[in-house]
């Protein structure tokens, strides 16, 4: 750790955390206010008979590569199988 921080943090370099730390904590109220959101929405769908499990996978899988879901549909429909017979 420098000097500057051994037994006190003064001047610029407590200006600078304080700096750190009020942009940590307005990210954080800007996350939660995201996640409001987000729930808002799927409480609109939930509300217009969707089913929000499987519109949260359908995000999950739309995120993957094409390649990635390909693989994980072909597992899941082998497995299946082996469960199945």
């Amino acid at each position: 750790m420098s000097d500057e921080f051994n037994n006190t943090v003064d001047g610029a370099a407590a200006e600078r955390l304080r700096s750190f730390i009020s942009r940590l904590e307005n990210l954080d109220n800007e996350k939660k206010e995201l996640l409001n959101h987000n729930k808002e929405v799927l409480d609109e769908a939930k509300n217009e008979g969707f089913d929000t499990k499987v519109i949260r996978k359908v995000m999950a899988l739309r995120k993957m590569k094409p390649a990635e879901r390909e693989e994980l549909e072909s597992l899941t429909d082998l497995y299946l199988q082996a469960v199945e017979a």
